[in-house]
């Protein structure tokens, strides 16, 4: 399994969803991280904003990752409808499962 946060530096948030990620995993080595540094590598990896989790190259959150590409910060929907800056713990479980 390709477990993948991808990020933009200028984004706060990308520790908490590094770390929401590594709490779930049983191995937390197999998390990588992956910096998106220019509007030009966002538009090449269809990255909807940071932090963006795929595993084996599938968004957790499918409707978010239709977002245009942009080097800017992401908003996910929790279940009871809130929004918040990394997913919730259940999308992130159910995404691994």
């Amino acid at each position: 399994m390709d477990i993948e946060l991808l990020y933009w530096r200028g984004c706060p948030s990308y520790p908490e969803a590094q770390q929401l990620v590594e709490d779930v995993l049983d191995d937390p080595e197999e998390l990588r991280l992956r910096e998106v540094k220019t509007q030009d590598e966002a538009e090449e990896l269809r990255f909807p904003g940071s932090p963006t989790i795929r595993i084996d190259g599938v968004d957790i959150d499918p409707a978010g990752a239709e977002a245009r590409p942009a080097l800017n910060c992401r908003i996910y929907r929790l279940p009871d409808g809130r929004i918040s800056p990394v997913p919730s713990r259940e999308m992130v479980e159910a995404a691994l499962r």
